[in-house]
């Protein structure tokens, strides 16, 4: 903030979040500090490249008046994004009751016998401002796959896939214990292989029998799976 004695100024730096090819705009505050209207004028060292709204006014008695400073789309960013361009701000006392249609270029002059204050102004570059509309996008790109036909469809995608993991967990987890339990078979018929020679001097029961086919089915079964 710069104050004098007739002017204060928000801020001494015209700020830009640079974005190329794009007009960007920044703006000052004006505050009269006096009981008089004061006009002032705004002068650039490139005056091709901004456009002031208004470059010339009136600011009324204790009031506050806002400028509007653009800057032309460019097409290049300057080396380390440093820009070399200055604003100087003058302000005189003009008559009561002035419009800026009274305030003149020649107010501003030395010859004019006014007390002209000035207020030097620097251009500063700060990084682009994201768009609610690009980080929607970005979002978009991020949840709908290329060739889709919008993000509806990737979501129906997601929950298929959910169920097909589910499904194959369940799959798995069934066939462990198939294969747990034809294990605990096999021990048991084992054993009881061994019983049956020892007694029946190595004839296989019926129990036997019945116990293999049991074992056939539940192999067939896993195969399946």
């Amino acid at each position: 903030m710069s104050t004098g004695e007739l002017i204060t100024v928000d801020q001494l730096d015209l700020k830009f979040h640079f974005e190329l090819n794009k007009q960007i705009n920044s703006s000052l505050k004006l505050t009269n500090n006096t009981d008089d209207h004061v006009g002032y004028k705004v002068k650039t060292t490139n005056p091709k490249k901004y456009c002031v709204r208004p470059n010339t006014g009136v600011v009324l008695p204790r009031s506050t008046c806002e400028i509007i400073v653009t800057m032309q789309a460019q097409k290049e960013a300057p080396p380390d994004m440093q820009c070399r361009d200055k604003f100087l701000l003058q302000s005189v006392i003009a008559k009561a009751g002035a419009t800026p249609k009274d305030i003149t270029p020649e107010m501003f002059t030395k010859d004019s016998g006014n007390k002209v204050e000035e207020c030097k102004l620097r251009v500063v570059y700060l990084p682009p401002i994201p768009s609610t509309s690009s980080v929607v996008q970005g979002a978009e790109e991020v949840f709908t796959p290329k060739g889709s036909g919008g993000s509806r469809m990737h979501v129906d995608s997601l929950d298929k896939s959910s169920e097909v993991r589910s499904l194959i967990s369940k799959l798995t987890d069934e066939k462990n214990a198939a294969i747990e339990q034809s294990n605990r078979i096999r021990q048991e018929l084992e054993l009881l292989r061994r019983g049956s020679n020892k007694s029946q001097g190595g004839g296989a029961p019926l129990m036997f029998v019945i116990i293999i086919g049991f074992i056939g089915l539940i192999l067939g079964y896993i195969m399946k799976k």
